[in-house]
């Protein structure tokens, strides 16, 4: 056999270091999900989790960074926190489109994105949006129109206190 010494060592210690690491995210995680059931969390996490794409992990993650929907005077200042809105680079007269701002929460933008792939398969006018701005854009520029839409609900059950209800199309 061309096995040697040293390599099967630094398979093992690798191997060592993926097992810790995933009981540390296993543990991560069972914090997480305990402290989305304390009093604090579990109203805005129980409505949160009725958005398409927002598990509990994810629920948490909005609430634990964007604190409070209040502190926002509208939609379009939490969608600017989070950096789902294009940036500007303006002199004098002139205005340009630069695409996404750089300006941003990364986390919670990351976040939702990620939560958008899941949301179009799990729900059919979000997937029905994607698959129209498809037509004509990137599909990594589409989901973040997605995630947008999906801020959009995530303000609008902490604002409003209640759970996310997507009428079916007819």
């Amino acid at each position: 056999s061309l096995q040697s010494p040293s390599g099967t060592y630094t398979l093992k210690t690798l191997l060592d270091e993926l097992a810790h690491l995933r009981k540390s995210i296993l543990d991560t995680t069972r914090t997480i999900r305990m402290l989305a059931r304390t009093e604090a969390y579990t109203v805005n996490v129980s409505n949160l989790i009725t958005i398409a794409g927002v598990s509990t992990v994810v629920a948490m993650i909005l609430l634990t960074e964007i604190i409070t929907v209040d502190r926002f005077q509208s939609l379009d200042h939490l969608a600017c926190f989070v950096g789902l809105v294009p940036g500007e680079s303006s002199s004098g007269d002139e205005r340009t489109m630069t695409g996404m701002t750089e300006r941003k929460n990364r986390y919670l933008r990351w976040v939702l994105t990620e939560s958008a792939w899941v949301a179009i398969r799990n729900d059919e006018s979000l997937a029905l949006a994607f698959n129209t701005l498809s037509r004509r854009m990137p599909k990594n520029q589409a989901i973040v129109r997605i995630a947008r839409k999906l801020l959009n609900r995530v303000h609008f059950v902490l604002k409003h206190q209640q759970p996310c209800i997507v009428l079916k199309a007819a």
